[in-house]
């Protein structure tokens, strides 16, 4: 099935994101010898609004101080935004990194799939001028959730798909594989915090899911990913106990916020 169709399955298939603003405290979970950080600590806010019909969008600021083992003090800020059409047929994206208040890195650019099949066609516009043809399979981010949440739905226990984002300056694939845990039922386990409108999610079905993405072709038994994520992941799209792991040092973020914003139902829904 071509990766297009994943977000226009009918029925109970469908998958129905909650439009949701969430702020995660951020904190040093750990650090190796010769890692280079000594501490870390920020706030990272996450945004998602739309629909199926409508498409979703998608910002976010992810914004961290981090202090290294000689003392010194780094504040990294970064702020992206997307938008993706319902059937994931088309991506637009841009980010903003920044260091130390100043504008370090800026990706700008438009992705849409070809009706032959899936290949996606990239232009972009930031950091330069350029073009780029992916490969047919290639996920967008909600498309990507989608699936992740039909196969946990499912009981499948691994997802793996390659993953386009528009990161690291709008030119890579990531190679992703996903362990998906055992169910969680509603009432199975209390939830880990105590946000305002987290009760909601008390409902909902829920899996421990852990993401590694890889550099792409990555494809030996030994290769190491670029970094780990790991959640709790609820039915309707929302994330806790995230921790994400870049190999050298770990952080995790603690769900401190939680507000649902006003969801736009579909013509044909």
């Amino acid at each position: 099935m071509p990766a297009s169709a994943v977000l226009a399955q009918p029925g109970g298939h469908v998958v129905d994101f909650a439009p949701h603003r969430a702020v995660y405290d951020i904190t040093l979970a750990r650090a190796a010898n010769g890692s280079g950080v000594a501490d870390m600590s920020g706030l990272m806010v996450y945004e998602l609004v739309g629909s199926r019909c409508d498409g979703y969008t998608q910002n976010m600021r992810f914004a961290t101080r981090m202090t290294t083992n000689k003392g010194r003090r780094q504040l990294n800020d970064l702020i992206t935004s997307s938008w993706e059409d319902g059937r994931g047929g088309r991506l637009r994206f841009n980010s903003s990194q920044f260091q130390d208040q100043k504008l370090v890195q800026a990706t700008q650019g438009d992705a849409g799939r070809k009706q032959d099949g899936g290949t996606i066609d990239v232009n972009l516009t930031k950091p330069q001028l350029r073009k780029l043809a992916l490969k047919q399979g290639t996920y967008f981010p909600m498309q990507h959730a989608t699936e992740l949440i039909q196969s946990a739905r499912a009981g499948r226990t691994l997802f793996a798909a390659k993953l386009y984002d528009g990161s690291d300056k709008g030119e890579k694939v990531y190679d992703t594989n996903a362990l998906i845990g055992r169910v969680w039922k509603p009432g199975d386990k209390p939830l880990s915090t105590k946000a305002k409108d987290a009760e909601r999610l008390i409902g909902l079905s829920s899996w421990p899911v852990s993401i590694s993405y890889y550099e792409p072709g990555s494809e030996k038994l030994d290769a190491v990913p670029v970094y780990e994520m790991s959640f709790r992941y609820f039915d309707n799209g929302v994330t806790t106990k995230l921790t994400i792991d870049y190999g050298d040092f770990a952080i995790d973020g603690k769900l401190r916020e939680l507000t649902f914003l006003e969801k736009v139902t579909c013509d044909a829904e």
